[in-house]
């Protein structure tokens, strides 16, 4: 029976098979595995209610897969972890590495105290495919642009999976530090909108490798094309398991290098590597979530009209395919990627507000709300990123409708005041006959909004704005 103590604290990682900080703590050692609420350090990026929703229910299912035996605290990850090392004699503490500039500032303080100490501290990579530091022009400066990026780290080895944990040693242990229950931490908050989320999402590690298993034998065929379509079931749904480490990028990477070669299968190797690249630009980055990288953005005059932005957030522009997609996310907690970028067009270039607002309102509202994809994504849209879509580039939500969703089935679900319009008129009510709105039921300005803004005028005033800093150098 091992002696020695050593500490596992689960992050990003909230599962048991590749999980190599686990591996490595429960070697030769009685594993205690904890995890901390860490407000604190967090700030401005503290889980939104959707995240706090899906990291509840993945707390829960872990602690089972534990045999009951996770310690959960809340408050400073420093002062919990420096009483449990006194408490019970810690030979070692060992986690999986996180990329969140706050709390790489947070573990690399952490680490110093601890080995200043005695303590063993050992970190691992957990969650990317290879680590932000090893992939590097010829003049070692970082990438900027995806496609060399994606080029260069095909040439990389990822890491290879981690065996299994030996878990035999699992048991309760005298901690003078109080643990709490996962029910007393107030996840789920006073409201019941978490319920919705319940129909349609399956937090934790078993329900990541059902996801997973279920995209490859049933969706990975039509990926490619069928992704543009947000009525069809091509997508993966992996985002949220993957952001809360329920499943990992090798994982994932080793499932499909059992699958036959194919366009579908390289389109979502490159969706994978673009998560790479987005957790690359915040590790090079480290001000991204915050600040333009094209610089010259931040003299861009944006409106930020707060009416606007709300009717946005309760999908009630009075353009359908918008309107379908914010509800999506309200009632799912998840939105299709083809809509994803049709509504943040929709926001930051025919209403002029900032990237940041939606960016914020799909922190809360999504359960895959990821930091680095996060802000990568709003800054390709906007047109502020290092490797952007150009900002004249702005989807048109009529034509955008009537191509991806071309019988309405999407649109008519999250929209149902619109369900009886025929598909003709469905994308741009406001046309329609007033003959054809009576008989479908539909009221303009009464139960559907007359559309927020002039869909061209709205697209010139945004071109008009950026030819204000197009001469701007960066």
């Amino acid at each position: 029976m091992p002696k020695s103590i050593n500490i596992h604290w689960f992050r990003r990682d909230l599962r048991i098979a590749d999980n190599p900080s686990l591996t490595a703590a429960s070697t030769d050692a009685t594993v205690l595995p904890i995890y901390i609420i860490d407000n604190e350090n967090a700030g401005d990026f503290c889980e939104g209610g959707a995240s706090n929703w899906w990291l509840n229910q993945s707390l829960q299912q872990l602690n089972q897969s534990l045999n009951g035996q996770l310690y959960i605290f809340r408050g400073s990850p420093q002062y919990i972890i420096e009483q449990l090392c006194k408490s019970l004699n810690i030979d070692k503490v060992c986690w999986n590495r996180c990329y969140e500039p706050w709390q790489i500032k947070r573990d690399s303080h952490i680490k110093s105290t601890l080995v200043a100490s005695g303590i063993e501290v050992c970190s691992f990579n957990g969650s990317l495919l290879v680590e932000p530091w090893t992939v590097t022009k010829g003049d070692g400066t970082p990438y900027k642009i995806f496609t060399p990026f994606y080029r260069k780290l095909g040439l990389i080895s990822p890491r290879f999976i981690s065996s299994a944990p030996n878990l035999s040693t699992l048991k309760k242990l005298p901690i003078k530090v109080k643990s709490t229950p996962i029910d007393s931490l107030n996840l789920l908050g006073k409201t019941t909108w978490y319920k919705k989320l319940e129909e349609h999402n399956s937090p934790g590690e078993d329900g990541a490798q059902n996801a997973l298993n279920k995209f490859l034998e049933s969706n990975l065929d039509s990926y490619q094309e069928g992704r543009d379509y947000p009525a069809k079931n091509s997508v993966s749904r992996l985002s949220p398991h993957i952001h809360f480490g329920e499943i990992s990028p090798s994982q994932i990477l080793h499932a499909l290098s059992k699958q036959k070669a194919s366009n579908n299968t390289e389109h979502f190797l490159r969706e994978l590597c673009w998560r790479e690249f987005s957790y690359y630009l915040l590790y090079h980055c480290p001000d991204m979530p915050t600040s333009n990288l094209k610089k010259k953005f931040q003299f861009f005059p944006w409106k930020n009209d707060s009416d606007l932005l709300a009717k946005w957030q309760q999908g009630q522009t009075g353009f359908p395919i918008v309107d379908a997609g914010m509800r999506e996310l309200w009632q799912t907690g998840f939105m299709h990627n083809r809509v994803r970028m049709v509504v943040a067009s929709f926001l930051v270039k025919n209403l002029l507000v900032h990237w940041h607002h939606g960016a914020a309102w799909f922190w809360d509202c999504l359960v895959d709300a990821d930091l680095a994809s996060n802000s990568a994504s709003w800054q390709w849209v906007a047109g502020c990123g290092t490797d952007a879509s150009p900002f004249f580039r702005i989807f048109n939500p009529v034509t955008q409708g009537e191509k991806f969703d071309a019988n309405g089935q999407y649109t008519r679900h999250f929209v149902p005041e619109l369900k009886n319009l025929p598909s003709m008129y469905l994308f741009k009510p406001w046309l329609a006959p007033k003959a054809v709105l009576q008989e479908a039921g539909i009221e303009l300005g009464n139960n559907y909004p007359w559309p927020i803004v002039d869909i061209q005028e709205s697209r010139q005033q945004a071109l008009e704005a950026f030819q204000l800093i197009k001469e701007l150098d960066g």
